[in-house]
């Protein structure tokens, strides 16, 4: 008589023998890969709050839309990788979107639920290699570099190192109150990163607001733990609002969310694929698989009231400690839904104590510059302006504008005009009618 063993069935399903690890290591690396980003449970509510969105509900539906992800990478593309919802984008979401083009978080949402549907029909129908295809790999490293920078330069407005200043619009803040807390958690977080402490920015996160506490500059909260705060006021408000996309400027927002999360998230699977040893003649496996995943929790998350859902860079922290099946990714998916209960939390997560995470993020991502060609100005030009554009409009889609207008310019002037794909010519007349548009609206 045979007996049901759970670690057997588990190392069948996740061919866990094949992959040379068990069970023990892999929920270990979970556990890792989910410490290394459970700060975006406290920071994504509080860049989202920017737009007037509940912070509560946020809360609830960033681990719902991330254990979501994470269990399909996990169940269907067998990958440990992880999912939540993308800093960077989520700072367009907020701040170029709604507060920048003055459109409500609902009607946004709703784009965000567009985009994920257009992300999923890209998978099926298998284009999304003409897609990636299309962009030039110097403008894809720059679109990351400059969101990692737009991200910084919030870290540090948030966090008081950086205000306003009339006579050179911006400045450095005073060393006082609760800045000190920024300063602080960004010299805990630095510290920890460059000794390559697993979890550093978590724990940076969380050292920081005992330093606030202990300061009397953050007030304790009233529990550790408590039910998950209601998504009354963001659930299903999506569907509702898709009659809102209607507009050139709603559709380039809509387009820039598909092709922000898209490059995002196929950047990070191959660069995390690649790290596991998983790449098989320069292609992974079973991509089509983790895109679906991506894009499934996207649109869960659209629903929910999240901005969009990518694949985490810092999966590479349960990859390091041994992690190679979907059962990491499994178990980082449980420890979201976990941290449902911990929403009380949100009330310490200001944002000097997220200020770090957003700076040191800023930081991982502006490495991408190393990935352009300065020296040839056909493409350094475009790189240039995206990099710089996004911070300096405070807009993520200004930026890409500014580099995707400048591309095919720079090309056909050094002659190599039949080198530029269709689609940037058609992106190219899209952003620059998206520009007319924005300036008749002014």
């Amino acid at each position: 008589m045979r007996y049901f063993s759970v670690k057997t069935a588990l190392d069948n399903f996740f061919d866990l023998t094949g992959l040379k690890t068990n069970v023990k290591r892999e929920i270990l690396a979970g556990f890792t890969t989910f410490i290394s980003m459970a700060y975006i449970l406290f920071v994504n509510p509080e860049i989202l709050g920017a737009s007037g969105m509940d912070k509560g509900a946020v809360f609830t539906a960033t681990a719902l839309a991330s254990a979501i992800g994470c269990l399909l990478m996990g169940l269907l593309a067998k990958y440990p990788i992880a999912t939540a919802p993308s800093l960077g984008i989520n700072a367009f979401f907020a701040y170029s979107v709604c507060i920048g083009m003055n459109i409500s978080w609902q009607t946004t949402l709703a784009g965000v639920l567009v985009a994920s549907v257009i992300f999923l029909l890209i998978t099926v129908f298998k284009l999304r290699e003409l897609i990636i295809d299309a962009i030039p790999a110097d403008l894809k490293a720059a679109i990351s570099a400059g969101i990692g920078l737009f991200i910084a330069f919030i870290g540090l407005q948030g966090g008081g190192l950086i205000v306003a200043n009339k006579s050179t619009l911006v400045g450095l803040g005073s060393f006082s109150g609760s800045t000190w807390v920024t300063i602080f958690g960004l010299i805990v977080v630095s510290i920890l990163m460059v000794m390559r402490v697993p979890g550093a920015i978590f724990i940076g996160m969380v050292l920081s607001a005992v330093f606030g506490i202990a300061t009397g500059n953050i007030q304790m909260p009233h529990a550790l733990v408590a039910p998950a705060p209601s998504m009354d006021q963001t659930f299903l408000v999506a569907l509702s609002h898709l009659k809102d996309i209607n507009t050139l400027q709603m559709w380039v927002v809509v387009l820039t969310f598909l092709l922000v999360t898209f490059f995002d998230t196929a950047g990070t699977l191959i660069a995390l694929a690649q790290q596991a040893g998983f790449l098989q003649n320069n292609k992974m496996p079973r991509v089509g698989k983790a895109l679906m995943s991506d894009s499934t929790a996207m649109l869960f998350g659209s629903l929910f009231g999240t901005s969009p859902v990518g694949a985490y860079v810092e999966s590479s922290a349960g990859i390091a400690v041994g992690g190679r099946s979907g059962l990491t990714a499994v178990t980082t998916g449980i420890c979201f839904i976990l941290g449902l209960f911990f929403s009380p939390l949100l009330t310490v997560a200001t944002s000097q104590v997220t200020a770090p995470a957003l700076i040191i993020v800023g930081v991982l991502m502006a490495q991408s510059m190393a990935q352009v060609t300065w020296t040839k100005l056909e493409l350094a030009i475009p790189a240039f302006l995206i990099v710089a554009g996004m911070p300096l409009t405070y807009s993520i889609s200004d930026g890409l504008a500014l580099g995707f207008i400048a591309y095919p310019i720079t090309m056909i002037a050094a002659r190599k005009g039949k080198e530029v794909p269709a689609l940037m010519y058609v992106l190219f007349f899209v952003f620059v009618i998206f520009f007319w548009v924005l300036n008749i609206e002014k």
